[in-house]
């Protein structure tokens, strides 16, 4: 009989709880299970970052774009530091993680050079569960434990593994007291429905609604259908939340695009004219731009109920999975509304399409970022997979990306940290090898790591089915991050460094398009998507182009508020604007 050390007992549960590969950067006290790793012949697979936190961010972006469990690898000290940014992103956004942290406690006195309180460092990001292995015959149950508990939460978890314990025998036979599966990666635990008065209710509000808006997050994912058919029944507009905006086609006539700062005036006139809101699956941010307070009345949604009412007070509070939810109250609406409604939010939507084209078009000097993501959108591939960072390439996105329906993106919608795009585009093309994967990156993200992580693409893309991937890089030289409005200081000491970015592609062996002139935008692209390697499209953009965030509808009233007006004064004001013909 072979001998298996525990490491092997590690690769062992990862297979069987279908995780396809390890995103990690080796150490000594991780070693023994890399090397397990590696004696599998790829199944599962370790992939080395060039920095932990950019594994952090592949393991989350993995868990974003399959659904199922992401893992990182990492050593105690400053290595496991470095895994924080990824796993608070996995907490915020609510996607499950699995930290595999090795320790190396064979220094003097049984202490561990590089030595850090891990429970303490992992309780908060890891609050669901953080374990030390400390013996071999644990060590398959408590990893069950980690990867039952990721799932279940939908959080990250981590689990301490002292190399020691790594290198360990395992006796046999091997029992696994804990060891039987019961839940699959990323997906519910149970069919989750609310009670039946509760919907009655929700239908009953919801058949009152005269203008009804309808707000989209990413727990609407695998329910459009009976978002649209809702939608339709209730003559309703729709806004998605920023992680919400690829559950539906952006092209719906009645689809106002993503509510918020980084958003349309469409979706803030929205929430702005309703008298009912339902929200499906979002936990959104941008409460400026949400109904004011007593304006609407409101069904939420969410398969966590701790969610609920956390954004805006909710008169109906429905604790479920979106799509059965959805189709349990399809069956209870009655009549079909009026359609003014409707008709007003579809102007709304073709002003703010006019809009957004006059503002593509607009001179800039060289390019025009939104030109960049409007010429990006003609030319979406139909399936694939977008990765987007944080700055002012988020706003573009966010208004001028129209995505396919198919086409998965994600971002770091809670946290907002820089840096992941591109960690994010390789765990997606990995996971997908045969589709194109596009990130949407500024200079600044890729100074901070996308440069490295060039090297990671550079390692694999010969491996894959489809050598796609194009990473777009803003180049705005602001040493402010988000552009918006202000032209670089003329002092070069506060200007962010000119990196030849598609050069550096080049010497990588990659593919590499630079473009500072509009009417070679479109051109550029073409070349980007045809290559026959990943590609670096460097574009050159004024960072002058304002990000004009548009205004919270009844703005001036939430002053009122703010000032002790009464309720029913601004209810009043609220009903007058509402009758008026230039709402939207």
């Amino acid at each position: 009989m072979v001998d298996r050390t525990v490491a092997d007992i590690v690769v062992e549960r990862l297979l069987a709880w279908r995780v396809p590969r390890a995103f990690g950067y080796p150490g000594e006290a991780i070693a023994p299970l890399v090397e397990a790793l590696d004696r599998t012949g790829g199944e599962p697979a370790f992939i080395p970052a060039r920095h932990e936190e950019t594994a952090s961010f592949m393991a989350t972006g993995h868990a974003k774009f399959t659904g199922g469990l992401g893992v990182c690898l990492a050593t105690q000290g400053p290595s496991a530091v470095q895994l924080l940014n990824g796993l608070y992103d996995a907490k915020l956004d609510s996607k499950p993680v699995v930290a595999i942290v090795g320790e190396d406690i064979s220094g003097p006195l049984g202490g561990a050079h590089q030595e850090i309180g891990l429970s303490r460092l992992f309780g908060d990001v890891c609050n669901q569960f953080v374990r030390y292995g400390r013996r071999p015959e644990e060590v398959g149950a408590l990893l069950d434990q980690a990867f039952r508990t990721a799932a279940a939460t939908r959080s990250p978890t981590c689990v301490v593994l002292p190399r020691q314990l790594q290198e360990a025998l395992v006796p046999e036979p091997q029992t696994y007291g804990a060891g039987v599966i019961t839940a699959t990666p990323g997906e519910p635990l149970a069919r989750v429905l609310p009670h039946e008065a509760d919907l009655d209710a929700a239908a009953q509000l919801l058949s009152g609604g005269q203008r009804v808006a309808m707000l989209v997050g990413q727990g609407g994912r695998d329910a459009a259908a009976e978002i649209i058919e809702m939608a339709d029944r209730l003559g309703a507009g729709v806004a998605t939340s920023l992680l919400g905006k690829p559950v539906l086609d952006e092209r719906l006539p009645f689809h106002t695009g993503v509510l918020g700062e980084v958003g349309t005036p469409a979706a803030a006139e929205l929430m702005g004219g309703c008298d009912t809101l339902l929200m499906v699956g979002t936990n959104d941010p941008w409460t400026d731009y949400f109904p004011m307070p007593e304006q609407a009345r409101t069904v939420q949604i969410d398969i966590d109920g701790r969610r609920i009412g956390t954004r805006y007070p909710a008169d109906v509070p429905l604790v479920g999975d979106a799509a059965e939810t959805l189709r349990a109250l399809l069956g209870r609406l009655r009549g079909r509304p009026e359609q003014q409604w409707r008709a007003t939010v579809e102007s709304s939507v073709d002003r703010w399409r006019e809009v957004a084209a006059e503002r593509a078009a607009a001179a800039a000097d060289p390019v025009n970022p939104q030109l960049v993501l409007q010429e990006l959108s003609a030319r979406m591939p139909g399936t694939g997979a977008v990765a987007v960072d944080v700055g002012s390439v988020l706003y573009w996105y966010a208004r001028h990306l129209t995505l396919p329906p198919g086409v998965n993106a994600q971002l770091c919608g809670t946290l907002g940290s820089m840096g992941c795009a591109l960690p994010y585009a390789v765990a997606a093309k990995l996971a997908a090898p045969d589709q194109p994967v596009i990130a949407l990156v500024g200079d600044g993200a890729m100074q901070l790591n996308g440069l490295a992580e060039l090297i990671t693409v550079s390692h694999l893309w010969q491996q894959w089915r489809d050598p796609r991937l194009v990473v777009l890089v803003l180049n705005n030289r602001d040493q402010n991050g988000m552009g918006g409005g202000r032209k670089p200081s003329s002092d070069p000491t506060h200007r962010r460094p000119d990196v030849p970015y598609a050069g550096w592609a080049r010497l990588l062996g990659l593919h590499g398009v630079r473009v500072d002139r509009p009417e070679l935008v479109g051109a550029a692209w073409d070349e980007a998507l045809a290559a026959d390697r990943p590609c670096v499209l460097e574009a050159v953009v004024d960072p002058a182009v304002s990000l004009a965030p548009p205004e919270p509808a009844f703005a001036d009233l939430r002053g009122l508020y703010a000032e002790g007006a009464p309720a029913r004064k601004v209810r009043e004001q609220v009903e007058v604007t509402a009758n008026a013909d230039d709402l939207v």
